[in-house]
């Protein structure tokens, strides 16, 4: 008895799947059986993103209020970073130079300060000297104030001096926000004095006509 069931099932199964083949045929589609179907939504998980965070943006290194955290925060936003970048205006490198601010500082080897990023650190650091004696008066008197809801802060009015120059952000803060210089890529004074509040670059000095030894 027991040969003889082994032997017939697996006739019933062949059975079985040809009759459901030839349903399946017949109807010109294939055909799930009841068994297998799902009549109930099921639950699908997906990656939960922060709201401020999308994966196709890129984001700069993370390196605290620092003096570094400042330089490299100011150089991803003007370059992503990249030390040897030229753009459509002709600006140069990490910090996106012109060749007069250069040639303000002793600089006066365009290919040379672009191959070289100890240089464009060097630069970087001397316009900033540089821009903190031209507005040696207004960084005192403005430091802990607000201007149209942002609090204004040594580096970011540092940062907005690199950006539109130290004459356009002594009369932004003079004219309390009534003078706001945009660039030709649409940024203004007023983002920049936002964008890079709080950084600490107190051991900056001051230097009236600073140049790169």
């Amino acid at each position: 008895m027991k040969r003889w069931i082994g032997f017939s099932s697996p006739l019933i199964m062949l059975f079985t799947f040809l009759n459901f083949n030839l349903a399946s045929n017949r109807s010109g589609r294939f055909r799930v059986p009841e068994s297998l179907r799902v009549t109930a939504q099921v639950e699908v998980l997906q990656p939960q993103l922060t709201p401020d965070f999308s994966p196709a943006q890129p984001v700069p290194p993370f390196i605290g209020t620092s003096f570094m955290g400042f330089r490299e925060a100011l150089g991803f936003k003007e370059s992503g970073g990249d030390y040897f970048t030229t753009n459509t205006l002709g600006y140069l490198g990490k910090y996106q130079f012109g060749i007069g601010t250069l040639q303000l500082m002793g600089v006066y080897n365009a290919t040379r300060f672009l191959e070289s990023p100890q240089l464009q650190e060097k630069v970087f650091e001397t316009n900033l000297a540089r821009n903190k004696w031209i507005l040696r008066r207004d960084i005192p008197r403005f430091v802990g104030k607000r201007i149209r809801g942002v609090e204004v802060t040594e580096s970011g009015i540092l940062a907005a001096a690199h950006l539109a120059g130290a004459g356009n952000v002594k009369k932004y803060l003079r004219s309390w926000g009534e003078w706001d210089v945009v660039d030709a890529y649409g940024t203004s004074i007023s983002h920049y004095l936002k964008k890079f509040r709080g950084y600490d670059i107190s051991h900056i000095e001051a230097l009236k006509n600073p140049k790169v030894r």
